[in-house]
């Protein structure tokens, strides 16, 4: 609906400080989470085994339409642990997008390895497959650095353009690797987010749709590759003696965190249905305005709109957005920003077309909960309707 229509501002609302915050993304806890974890307690599994996280490890695979799933402590972790198994190795390279949460980096330097950051497409806010075959070719060429991985970023929940990296990894040989950590519930030309690669890697903060408290999970279909992420995510220890088969981490998920987890699994159709709604409201607001514009989406994919983001006209458009919400008791935040020009990250290289420069300081994440009530909802549309900012351009 246009920014001029029924939605109008509440004049008689309470004043701001009688009006309860309205978070961004408050975990949705309405399953059994409660009763697993009394039985986490009763039956004296609470730490790094017991049957919840096998029982989350078979849950996760299933839904991904792969034959392992390997929990881990968290995303960063599981990817970390999902780019050493894949073979990537000190000095090595890895294509990563330059507009992505910093643990997608992190996670390739604690592999011993360097990010090449590459830029995402305007039209999906995702790694640009063109950029992609343009640096393997360059660095073929050359031959003086391998390249270990690529590692492609779900953005916001909407899947990147899998097939055609798919392709030129396999042209390349190199292992294609899904950060799906806020993804769960996606599908790309309807197969599910995380069954698209060589392996994929999932996250359960507090903040993402399916929540374990915290924690992580790498999901493939390589047995050698499950066997070798269980051990190394247990100190590499050869059963129950202390004899170590390599240097291992300390990377597991507790029962604690999978007991939470597989309830959150358990309603995740209710909390994609009620996140797709909150989104579909927001659009309807958005569309046809000039000061703000809704994240692309692509025919061929089915987000889980696990966060719902707008373009504003710059960056001080958008910290005025954040401010007018927040007097309001809505929060909301800017989103990623672009890695290469942040300093632990200057010195890495890159290939770059400008879209992440352009998107960031402009993308604004609003309140996107599956447990946003209609009235909250209505607070949050109420006051889009009545901001107002300067004419939005398209991302370069």
């Amino acid at each position: 609906m246009p920014p001029d229509s029924s939605v109008r501002l509440n004049q008689s609302a309470a004043p701001v400080n009688e009006i309860k915050h309205i978070p961004l993304s408050a975990p949705d806890l309405r399953g059994k989470e409660s009763t697993y974890l009394a039985r986490c307690i009763s039956e004296n599994w609470v730490s790094s085994a017991g049957p919840f996280v096998t029982e989350f490890e078979q849950r996760m695979a299933l839904l991904t339409g792969r034959r392992y799933g390997v929990a881990t402590v968290n995303g960063t972790t599981a990817l970390h642990l999902a780019l050493v198994v894949a073979g990537v190795r000190q000095g090595d390279l890895v294509i990563v997008p330059d507009w992505t949460f910093a643990a997608t980096a992190n996670a390739v330097a604690h592999a011993g390895a360097e990010p090449f950051f590459t830029d995402v497409t305007a039209s999906t806010w995702t790694l640009d497959p063109s950029l992609v075959a343009d640096v393997l070719r360059k660095l073929k060429k050359r031959g003086k650095r391998r390249v270990g991985a690529v590692v492609t970023v779900h953005a916001l929940g909407h899947p990147a353009d899998m097939d055609p990296l798919a392709s030129l990894c396999r042209e390349a040989a190199v292992p294609l690797i899904e950060d799906a950590a806020g993804a769960i519930g996606s599908s790309y030309k309807g197969r599910p987010a995380g069954g698209l690669s060589d392996a994929a890697i999932f996250s359960f903060n507090g903040n993402k749709t399916v929540t374990a408290g915290g924690g992580g999970m790498v999901v493939t279909d390589r047995a050698a590759w499950a066997r070798r992420l269980r051990s190394l995510s247990t100190q590499a220890r050869a059963g129950h003696a202390y004899i170590h088969l390599e240097v291992g981490y300390n990377y597991r998920m507790t029962n604690l965190n999978a007991a939470v987890g597989l309830a959150q699994l358990e309603r995740l159709d209710e909390m994609l249905k009620a996140k797709r709604s909150i989104v579909e409201a927001y659009e309807g607001l958005v569309q046809g305005r000039q000061d703000l514009r809704s994240m692309p989406r692509a025919a061929w994919a089915e987000s889980n709109c696990w966060m719902y983001g707008v373009q504003c006209a710059s960056p001080s458009d958008a910290l005025s957005l954040i401010a007018y919400l927040q007097r309001r008791n809505i929060e909301a935040r800017v989103f990623w920003m672009a890695l290469s020009s942040q300093k632990p990250y200057r010195d890495y290289p890159r290939l770059l077309a400008g879209v992440a420069k352009s998107l960031s300081g402009r993308v604004v994440v609003l309140p996107a909960g599956s447990g946003l009530t209609p009235a909250q909802q209505t607070r949050i549309l109420e006051a889009l309707a009545g901001w107002r900012g300067k004419p939005c351009k398209q991302v370069a």
